[in-house]
């Protein structure tokens, strides 16, 4: 069945492997002055969940721990790429949705899975079978798509998601922002395109980028805390971290706790 004319090799970033960047560009230099979160605040920024449901249970049963007892104001961002490959996107969407969730402030940033699914949502069939091959048949079974329909419907399988798949979730996921800046921190999902103005910096680049990115040691004027490239460990260099862990494939969620200017990282399962 040909489903769209989608070329896949146009979007690198849905490639489905373990992308460890200290491999390919070599040892990190030294981290930067330390960058510093107002007073008064803690920041949690949590990596792609991917829609594994119980891995984001117990990171945020942890986070609640902390947050109980907490004499400042606590700050949840998540990082994008909530959906996709993992076996329960519905379900994730829907606990954020619901906004049950520790701390004082929550904030939530649009991936590129997030951008793709709602794209296809709306009728572009271009992008359709690159989403499918990236996790998307998953999000569709976690909403009652069954594999087979999904093969069946072909191209009319936007018009099936919007009978199946609830319009307060859609409108949840479009609202996500590109990204936020905390004190010195800067959150963004993919990174930024490096000499570029924050206001002039395309969605695209913010959502998507990885090389010109990971790859540069520049000074930004800000540390930038992102997810979308997996490591095995939270990835830690001189001007950004990454803390996208691969949880779809290692079971194992990472948030970064920011405060003041100290830096730790929690997860869902040792």
């Amino acid at each position: 069945m040909l489903i769209g004319s989608a070329d896949i090799h146009v979007e690198p970033a849905y490639a489905d492997h373990v992308f460890d960047v200290r491999r390919l560009f070599g040892p990190k230099p030294r981290v930067q002055a330390e960058s510093k979160i107002p007073r008064g605040v803690r920041v949690y920024a949590v990596g792609d969940v991917h829609g594994c449901a119980i891995e984001l249970d117990r990171l945020l049963t942890i986070i609640a721990d902390e947050c109980r007892t907490a004499q400042v104001i606590t700050h949840l961002i998540f990082l994008g790429d909530l959906i996709d490959r993992g076996p329960a996107s519905a379900e994730v969407v829907a606990r954020l949705e619901r906004r049950d969730l520790p701390g004082d402030r929550h904030d939530f940033l649009m991936g590129n899975h997030e951008e793709i699914m709602v794209r296809v949502f709306d009728g572009d069939v271009g992008h359709l079978e690159g989403w499918l091959k990236y996790g998307g048949v998953q999000t569709l079974e976690s909403y009652g798509i069954e594999r087979e329909e999904i093969l069946r419907l072909g191209l009319d399988l936007p018009s099936r998601m919007r009978d199946c798949i609830p319009h307060r979730d859609m409108e949840f996921l479009r609202n996500f922002r590109d990204q936020l800046r905390i004190g010195d921190y800067l959150f963004v999902h993919a990174g930024i395109r490096p000499g570029v103005a924050l206001a002039e910096q395309s969605s695209r680049d913010l959502r998507w980028i990885r090389q010109g990115f990971l790859d540069d040691s520049t000074d930004h004027g800000f540390f930038v805390i992102h997810g979308h490239t997996i490591c095995e460990e939270p990835d830690i260099a001189s001007n950004r971290i990454g803390v996208d862990t691969g949880c779809y494939q290692s079971g194992r969620l990472t948030a970064i706790v920011l405060e003041g200017a100290s830096r730790r990282f929690l997860h869902s399962a040792e």
